[in-house]
């Protein structure tokens, strides 16, 4: 099971990571939030040097830099 993040409105969502090649042909990596938890993508833990923040608008969470 991946990592759950329930937010102030009291929804719940699943961290996930895909990686994509571009058109220069680099690797990137991106970290996204979603309601359903898919297992092929679905992370157990906060990668390294990133925190959980959300939208005060929204409420979605989203990955940030730290320190």
């Amino acid at each position: 099971m991946g990592l759950r993040h329930t937010n102030a409105k009291g929804q719940d969502y699943y961290l996930h990571s895909k990686q994509f090649t571009l058109g220069n042909g680099e690797q990137q990596r991106i970290f996204y939030f979603a309601r359903n938890e898919r297992p092929a993508e679905a992370l157990e833990a906060v990668p390294t040097g990133y925190g959980i923040v959300e939208s005060q608008k929204t409420g979605l969470p989203f990955l940030k830099r730290v320190g």
